[in-house]
Protein backbone atom coordinates (compact mmCIF):
# COMPACT_ATOMS: atom_id res chain seq x y z
CA UNK A 1 0.00 0.00 0.00
CA UNK A 2 3.09 2.23 0.87
CA UNK A 3 4.39 1.60 -2.38
CA UNK A 4 1.20 2.41 -4.60
CA UNK A 5 0.95 5.95 -2.57
CA UNK A 6 4.50 6.49 -3.27
CA UNK A 7 3.82 5.48 -7.13
CA UNK A 8 1.10 8.31 -7.26
CA UNK A 9 2.45 10.95 -5.42
CA UNK A 10 5.27 10.31 -7.70
CA UNK A 11 3.17 10.91 -10.86
CA UNK A 12 1.90 13.85 -8.99
CA UNK A 13 5.53 15.16 -8.88
CA UNK A 14 6.53 14.66 -12.05
CA UNK A 15 3.61 16.61 -13.55
CA UNK A 16 3.85 19.44 -11.59
CA UNK A 17 7.67 19.77 -11.82
CA UNK A 18 7.41 19.65 -15.66
CA UNK A 19 4.74 22.11 -15.59
CA UNK A 20 6.39 24.59 -13.05
CA UNK A 21 9.71 24.62 -15.14
CA UNK A 22 7.97 25.48 -18.23
CA UNK A 23 5.84 28.15 -16.68
CA UNK A 24 8.86 29.45 -14.76
CA UNK A 25 11.14 29.76 -17.56
CA UNK A 26 8.32 31.27 -19.78
CA UNK A 27 7.44 33.94 -17.02
CA UNK A 28 11.68 34.58 -16.99
CA UNK A 29 11.89 34.82 -20.86
CA UNK A 30 8.64 37.22 -21.14
CA UNK A 31 10.57 38.97 -18.10
CA UNK A 32 13.99 39.23 -19.86
CA UNK A 33 11.94 40.33 -23.26
CA UNK A 34 10.24 42.97 -21.44
CA UNK A 35 6.88 41.86 -22.52
CA UNK A 36 5.84 40.46 -19.56
CA UNK A 37 2.59 42.40 -19.63
CA UNK A 38 1.98 41.92 -23.19
CA UNK A 39 2.59 38.17 -23.30
CA UNK A 40 0.86 38.67 -27.33
CA UNK A 41 3.88 40.96 -27.92
CA UNK A 42 6.94 38.38 -27.37
CA UNK A 43 9.55 38.24 -29.54
CA UNK A 44 9.18 34.66 -31.38
CA UNK A 45 12.93 34.11 -30.31
CA UNK A 46 12.38 35.02 -26.92
CA UNK A 47 9.81 32.20 -27.08
CA UNK A 48 11.43 29.70 -29.28
CA UNK A 49 14.61 29.69 -26.91
CA UNK A 50 12.16 30.03 -23.14
CA UNK A 51 10.70 26.23 -25.10
CA UNK A 52 13.98 24.89 -25.89
CA UNK A 53 15.40 25.70 -22.31
CA UNK A 54 12.26 24.50 -20.33
CA UNK A 55 12.63 21.49 -22.40
CA UNK A 56 16.59 20.73 -21.55
CA UNK A 57 16.03 21.30 -17.98
CA UNK A 58 13.35 18.92 -17.62
CA UNK A 59 15.25 16.57 -19.68
CA UNK A 60 18.36 17.12 -17.14
CA UNK A 61 16.22 16.97 -14.17
CA UNK A 62 14.86 13.74 -15.06
CA UNK A 63 17.75 12.32 -16.29
CA UNK A 64 19.85 13.13 -13.35
CA UNK A 65 17.30 12.39 -10.69
CA UNK A 66 16.68 9.05 -12.57
CA UNK A 67 12.96 9.85 -12.79
CA UNK A 68 12.93 8.57 -16.62
CA UNK A 69 15.77 5.69 -16.23
CA UNK A 70 17.35 5.28 -19.49
CA UNK A 71 19.77 3.01 -20.71
CA UNK A 72 21.82 1.84 -24.12
CA UNK A 73 20.53 -1.95 -23.92
CA UNK A 74 17.26 -1.08 -26.11
CA UNK A 75 19.36 0.49 -28.73
CA UNK A 76 22.10 -2.45 -28.15
CA UNK A 77 19.24 -5.03 -29.55
CA UNK A 78 19.66 -3.22 -33.01
CA UNK A 79 15.42 -2.58 -33.07
CA UNK A 80 15.88 -0.45 -36.38
CA UNK A 81 12.92 -2.32 -38.24
CA UNK A 82 10.82 -1.35 -35.29
CA UNK A 83 12.26 2.13 -35.08
CA UNK A 84 11.90 2.38 -39.44
CA UNK A 85 8.14 1.35 -38.85
CA UNK A 86 7.36 4.06 -36.07
CA UNK A 87 8.44 6.37 -38.45
CA UNK A 88 5.89 4.57 -40.76
CA UNK A 89 3.23 4.65 -38.29
CA UNK A 90 3.90 8.16 -37.37
CA UNK A 91 3.39 10.02 -41.26
CA UNK A 92 0.96 7.68 -41.24
CA UNK A 93 -1.25 9.02 -38.70
CA UNK A 94 -0.95 12.41 -39.36
CA UNK A 95 -3.90 12.65 -42.23
CA UNK A 96 -6.08 10.40 -40.21
CA UNK A 97 -5.62 12.22 -36.73
CA UNK A 98 -6.22 15.35 -38.52
CA UNK A 99 -9.52 14.34 -39.95
CA UNK A 100 -11.06 12.93 -36.84
CA UNK A 101 -9.73 16.34 -34.89
CA UNK A 102 -11.78 18.29 -37.89
CA UNK A 103 -15.04 16.13 -37.08
CA UNK A 104 -14.75 17.71 -33.79
CA UNK A 105 -15.42 20.89 -34.92
CA UNK A 106 -12.87 22.24 -32.23
CA UNK A 107 -10.82 25.48 -33.05
CA UNK A 108 -7.73 26.57 -31.72
CA UNK A 109 -8.12 29.60 -29.63
CA UNK A 110 -6.17 32.63 -31.03
CA UNK A 111 -3.93 33.51 -28.43
CA UNK A 112 -2.58 29.06 -28.92
CA UNK A 113 -2.25 29.39 -32.41
CA UNK A 114 -0.31 33.26 -32.43
CA UNK A 115 1.86 31.43 -29.78
CA UNK A 116 3.08 28.27 -31.98
CA UNK A 117 2.69 30.70 -35.04
CA UNK A 118 5.64 32.54 -33.47
CA UNK A 119 7.66 29.64 -32.43
CA UNK A 120 7.74 28.04 -35.55
CA UNK A 121 8.38 30.86 -37.21
CA UNK A 122 11.56 31.17 -35.55
CA UNK A 123 15.16 30.26 -36.59
CA UNK A 124 15.22 28.27 -32.78
CA UNK A 125 11.34 26.49 -33.62
CA UNK A 126 12.59 23.59 -35.05
CA UNK A 127 15.14 23.04 -32.23
CA UNK A 128 12.68 23.78 -29.52
CA UNK A 129 9.19 21.74 -31.04
CA UNK A 130 10.90 19.35 -33.57
CA UNK A 131 13.61 18.14 -31.10
CA UNK A 132 14.01 18.94 -27.67
CA UNK A 133 9.96 18.88 -26.68
CA UNK A 134 10.24 15.22 -27.84
CA UNK A 135 12.78 14.18 -25.79
CA UNK A 136 10.95 16.31 -22.88
CA UNK A 137 7.89 15.00 -23.14
CA UNK A 138 8.37 11.30 -23.53
CA UNK A 139 10.79 11.40 -20.64
CA UNK A 140 8.29 12.68 -18.51
CA UNK A 141 5.00 11.23 -19.77
CA UNK A 142 6.10 7.78 -20.93
CA UNK A 143 9.50 6.88 -19.15
CA UNK A 144 8.33 8.36 -15.94
CA UNK A 145 4.55 8.73 -15.42
CA UNK A 146 3.35 5.89 -17.42
CA UNK A 147 6.21 3.73 -15.88
CA UNK A 148 4.51 4.58 -12.55
CA UNK A 149 1.27 4.08 -13.36
CA UNK A 150 2.50 0.26 -14.72
CA UNK A 151 4.14 -0.49 -11.86
CA UNK A 152 1.41 0.82 -9.61
CA UNK A 153 -1.00 -1.74 -11.68
CA UNK A 154 1.66 -4.39 -11.74
CA UNK A 155 1.72 -4.51 -15.10
CA UNK A 156 -1.96 -5.89 -15.31
CA UNK A 157 -4.65 -4.36 -17.13
CA UNK A 158 -1.71 -2.01 -18.90
CA UNK A 159 -4.05 -0.06 -21.10
CA UNK A 160 -5.70 1.90 -18.24
CA UNK A 161 -2.10 3.10 -17.08
CA UNK A 162 -2.01 4.02 -21.03
CA UNK A 163 -5.14 6.28 -21.19
CA UNK A 164 -4.76 7.70 -18.29
CA UNK A 165 -0.91 9.28 -19.34
CA UNK A 166 -2.43 10.05 -22.40
CA UNK A 167 -5.16 12.22 -20.50
CA UNK A 168 -2.47 13.38 -18.60
CA UNK A 169 -0.66 14.25 -21.51
CA UNK A 170 -3.74 16.19 -23.45
CA UNK A 171 -4.40 17.96 -19.83
CA UNK A 172 -0.83 19.69 -19.56
CA UNK A 173 -1.58 21.44 -22.81
CA UNK A 174 -4.14 23.78 -21.44
CA UNK A 175 -6.70 23.73 -24.28
CA UNK A 176 -9.15 21.82 -25.86
CA UNK A 177 -7.76 21.37 -29.17
CA UNK A 178 -4.73 20.52 -28.22
CA UNK A 179 -6.00 18.04 -25.49
CA UNK A 180 -8.12 15.86 -27.93
CA UNK A 181 -4.82 15.64 -30.82
CA UNK A 182 -2.21 15.05 -28.09
CA UNK A 183 -4.48 12.52 -25.97
CA UNK A 184 -5.35 10.21 -28.95
CA UNK A 185 -0.94 10.76 -29.81
CA UNK A 186 -0.67 9.81 -26.30
CA UNK A 187 -2.63 6.49 -26.88
CA UNK A 188 0.17 5.35 -29.56
CA UNK A 189 2.77 6.65 -27.63
CA UNK A 190 2.20 4.85 -24.65
CA UNK A 191 1.40 1.60 -26.56
CA UNK A 192 4.89 1.80 -28.12
CA UNK A 193 6.66 2.39 -24.57
CA UNK A 194 4.35 -0.47 -22.96
CA UNK A 195 5.81 -2.90 -25.54
CA UNK A 196 9.26 -1.52 -25.64
CA UNK A 197 9.62 -0.84 -22.07
CA UNK A 198 11.67 1.93 -23.86
CA UNK A 199 11.15 5.84 -24.71
CA UNK A 200 13.21 5.50 -27.68
CA UNK A 201 10.33 4.64 -30.20
CA UNK A 202 7.77 7.46 -28.73
CA UNK A 203 10.66 9.70 -29.05
CA UNK A 204 11.27 8.94 -32.91
CA UNK A 205 6.85 8.37 -33.80
CA UNK A 206 6.69 12.16 -31.34
CA UNK A 207 10.21 13.57 -33.83
CA UNK A 208 8.67 12.84 -36.97
CA UNK A 209 5.17 13.79 -36.11
CA UNK A 210 6.68 17.35 -34.85
CA UNK A 211 8.77 17.24 -37.94
CA UNK A 212 6.10 17.12 -40.25
CA UNK A 213 4.18 19.74 -38.80
CA UNK A 214 7.38 22.13 -38.84
CA UNK A 215 7.65 21.92 -42.45
CA UNK A 216 3.86 21.79 -43.33
CA UNK A 217 4.47 25.36 -41.81
CA UNK A 218 7.39 25.95 -43.64
CA UNK A 219 6.99 24.84 -46.86
CA UNK A 220 2.87 25.01 -47.51
CA UNK A 221 2.50 28.51 -44.72
CA UNK A 222 -0.86 29.14 -46.96
CA UNK A 223 -2.51 25.89 -45.47
CA UNK A 224 -1.68 26.95 -41.97
CA UNK A 225 -4.94 28.60 -41.55
CA UNK A 226 -6.85 26.05 -43.58
CA UNK A 227 -8.52 22.38 -42.88
CA UNK A 228 -7.55 19.19 -44.31
CA UNK A 229 -9.38 19.82 -47.52
CA UNK A 230 -7.34 23.10 -48.41
CA UNK A 231 -4.52 20.14 -48.64
CA UNK A 232 -6.14 18.80 -51.64
CA UNK A 233 -6.88 21.67 -53.29
CA UNK A 234 -10.85 21.74 -52.27
CA UNK A 235 -11.45 17.82 -53.97
CA UNK A 236 -13.09 16.32 -51.39
CA UNK A 237 -12.48 13.05 -53.54
CA UNK A 238 -8.71 13.68 -53.61
CA UNK A 239 -9.22 14.38 -49.81
CA UNK A 240 -10.56 11.00 -49.20
CA UNK A 241 -7.85 9.35 -51.63
CA UNK A 242 -5.00 10.54 -49.70
CA UNK A 243 -7.10 9.07 -45.94
CA UNK A 244 -6.83 5.92 -47.47
CA UNK A 245 -3.14 5.94 -48.23
CA UNK A 246 -2.39 7.15 -45.20
CA UNK A 247 -4.54 4.05 -43.85
CA UNK A 248 -3.06 1.87 -45.78
CA UNK A 249 0.42 2.70 -44.45
CA UNK A 250 -0.88 3.27 -40.73
CA UNK A 251 -2.50 0.42 -40.46
CA UNK A 252 0.13 -2.38 -41.82
CA UNK A 253 2.84 0.19 -39.28
CA UNK A 254 0.68 -1.17 -36.46
CA UNK A 255 0.74 -4.55 -37.32
CA UNK A 256 4.19 -5.22 -38.31
CA UNK A 257 5.02 -2.54 -35.01
CA UNK A 258 2.56 -5.37 -33.31
CA UNK A 259 4.75 -8.05 -34.68
CA UNK A 260 8.15 -6.77 -34.13
CA UNK A 261 7.75 -5.37 -30.73
CA UNK A 262 7.54 -8.68 -29.44
CA UNK A 263 11.29 -10.27 -30.62
CA UNK A 264 13.40 -6.77 -30.13
CA UNK A 265 14.20 -5.20 -27.21
CA UNK A 266 12.10 -5.66 -24.69
CA UNK A 267 13.83 -4.33 -22.06
CA UNK A 268 15.24 -0.33 -21.63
Amino acid sequence: MKKNNSLILSVMCYIVVFIMIQFGISLVALYLDDSIKHPASASPTALSLSSAVASIVIIGLFLWRKWSPISRHYLQQHPWGVLVWTILAALGAILPLQWIYEQLNITVADNVKQLFDSILGSRWGYLALGILAPVAEELVFRGAILRCLLAYFNNRLPWIPIVVSALLFGAVHANLAQFVNASTMGLLLGWLYYRTHSVVPGVIFHWANNTVAYAMYVLMPDLNDGQLIDLFHGDNKLMYMGLLCSLLVLLPSLFQLNKRMGNEGRTH
